[in-house]
């Protein structure tokens, strides 16, 4: 029998974080333990705080402590433009780049019929209710550029033009500063197709 139960729980529930695996989460574990017993007692309360104080936006799905979030509550954000991402984390970005002031619908995943998700475990009924709401003039379709992501997207797309709203989607390239023999061929062909 192990003298470590505690440890050993710590290990695995660090090792379900993405990308973490056991060495990873080994060397969390003994760290926090060893070195910063201070800093395991805060991740502890904040994992702890924000597991049971954050939610689901009312409007838009994100993660927030009030019934409807800041951005959604945001009188400056355009409210005919209404962008559609997969994650918050994904809406997170697009808000550090300071270039969009519009409002958002996270979908909290993509279509992935491999593991049965489909359009109502998206809350797609919501989003295009939200859409057709006559104040939406444009959706901007912000999902992944994955397999999941371009079929999630053509779907919402189709669904959109069928209820006479204006969909766009992100457009894709050659990143900025980079050369392009060290750009991937399907990035550059994208980059020809899409170009402006």
């Amino acid at each position: 029998m192990s003298d470590t139960n505690s440890l050993d729980t710590l290990i695995q529930s660090l090792k379900r974080l993405p990308g973490v695996g056991i060495k990873s989460a080994q060397r969390m574990a003994f760290h926090l333990l060893q070195h910063d017993r201070a800093g395991a007692q805060v991740l502890a309360r904040a994992l702890h705080e924000a597991s049971t104080l954050t939610h689901h936006c009312e409007r838009c799905n994100t993660f927030t402590e009030s019934n409807v979030c800041a951005t959604c509550l945001d009188p400056r954000r355009d409210q005919s433009t209404l962008c559609v991402v997969e994650t918050p984390a994904d809406q997170s970005a697009l808000e550090r780049t300071g270039a969009y002031r519009g409002l958002y619908f996270v979908l909290m995943g993509k279509l992935s019929p491999l593991d049965g998700i489909g359009p109502n475990d998206l809350g797609l009924k919501t989003l295009f209710e939200r859409a057709c709401d006559g104040v939406v003039k444009e959706v901007i379709l912000a999902t992944n550029f994955t397999a999941e992501g371009e079929a999630t997207a053509h779907v919402i797309g189709e669904a959109l033009r069928e209820r006479g709203v204006k969909p766009t989607r992100l457009a894709r390239g050659v990143p900025a500063g980079s050369e392009l023999e060290y750009v991937d061929l399907g990035t550059i062909a994208h980059a020809l197709v899409d170009r402006r």
